[in-house]
């Protein structure tokens, strides 16, 4: 798969806005500010696909990027954000849980953690709430880079036992060093290759001869 093969599709407001479940959905959640953007910009080789801003809550939509004709990435609604309305803020969990529960064709949802600070509640809701709908997910602890060998493994260790993780069930990773990339790239397309897309089912011809 060529991730550089890759464009902006549309944004959902609305679950009827989604496009046809033709290829595998690869959503990617995360609280604000944790390098959400900036980890699939690395992902597609791109510098401003998606755009990078300090403001929290700046997603507001489902955003589709088609990759390669055979996948959908999924930018979601950062979550954990304080300078958005409880109205908003009810609305856009309302939307994600309906996509989340039923989304056909979700192969994955990339969870994005920053390793540079403890587990946070809504970070381990978000894993356990997958587990619980028996939804593949996949942990991606961002900004590596920003830390020292040393630490970086002693913070993916405290993660790890909060989210009660093996080191190959996820993926430490940088946008600025690229550590990790290939293996996000890898995990990804197999996430992806293993989900079967079956064929929408034609109408039945009532008009037709019986």
């Amino acid at each position: 798969m060529d991730y550089r093969k890759v464009h902006f599709l549309l944004s959902a407001h609305a679950i009827r806005q989604l496009p046809a479940p033709d290829y595998p959905d690869v959503a990617f959640a995360g609280r604000s500010n944790v390098g959400k953007s900036s980890l699939i910009n690395r992902l597609v080789d791109r510098t401003s696909l998606v755009k990078t801003s300090s403001k929290p809550g700046k997603t507001q939509s489902l955003n589709y990027f088609l990759v390669d004709d055979a996948l959908y990435l999924v930018d979601l609604p950062g979550y954990g954000f304080a300078q958005v309305s409880q109205e908003t803020r009810k609305s856009w969990q309302g939307l994600l849980t309906e996509y989340v529960e039923t989304r056909s064709t979700l192969a994955c949802v990339v969870v994005i953690i920053d390793l540079r600070h403890e587990l946070k509640a809504l970070d381990r809701e978000l894993i356990d709430w997958l587990r619980y709908l028996k939804k593949p997910f996949l942990p991606v602890y961002t900004k590596a880079d920003k830390l020292s060998r040393n630490n970086q493994l002693k913070n993916a260790a405290i993660l790890d036992a909060g989210l009660t993780l093996t080191a190959d069930e996820r993926i430490v990773f940088s946008a600025r060093t690229d550590h990790g990339l290939d293996s996000l790239r890898s995990r990804i397309a197999a996430f992806a290759n293993s989900m079967v897309i079956a064929p929408e089912k034609e109408e039945d011809n009532l008009t037709g001869p019986i």
